[in-house]
């Protein structure tokens, strides 16, 4: 069952489509200070952002198991990540889970200090936690991608603020 309800999405900035989603997660999580790359999820088909509120949703095709390299951790991403932002911190996480030893955890929060020291923190829902160096989930972004349209304004908006679809805004460019 999905956390996203339609009364959410009436007041929510949508996006449909992996380019898009892809872009709009990674800016996301720049804004409120956090690493471009603690996110990769793929084939992306929705994202959703309420401003008001702070509450995320990411939408993928499949669930996704993914290596960062650098810390040598597996995580999973569910066909469905939500949460609520604030700057340096995702909290509220669901489905999103890292493995330990032998055991898939459930993640609840993720945030980095400030002021800044380098680090950023992993929560389970019990309150344990593990703290890692931000460089981990950092990815360089290649140029062509950040010469793209940053500020969404190449949609068109449609009630309540949402976005048309990707496959619209490629056609129009």
């Amino acid at each position: 069952m999905s956390l996203v309800t339609e009364e959410i999405k009436a007041n929510a900035e949508i996006y449909y489509g992996n380019d898009i989603c892809q872009q709009k997660s990674k800016e996301l999580l720049k804004e409120i200070g956090l690493p471009n790359g603690l996110l990769p999820l793929e084939d992306m088909e929705e994202c959703g952002y309420v401003r008001e509120t702070g509450f995320v949703w990411l939408k993928q095709k499949k669930p996704t198991v993914y290596k960062f390299q650098k810390i040598g951790k597996l995580t999973s991403y569910a066909t469905e990540v939500t949460s609520y932002v604030e700057p340096g911190r995702i909290r509220k996480l669901t489905g999103v889970k890292s493995k330990e030893l032998l055991l898939w955890i459930t993640l609840a929060e993720i945030y980095v200090d400030d002021p800044p020291t380098g680090k950023i923190t992993f929560q389970i829902p019990a309150g344990l936690s593990r703290s890692y160096p931000v460089s981990a989930f950092e990815i360089e972004e290649p140029e062509a991608k950040q010469t793209a349209d940053l500020s969404g304004t190449g949609t068109d908006a449609g009630a309540g603020g949402v976005a048309a679809p990707a496959r619209e805004v490629e056609e129009k460019a």
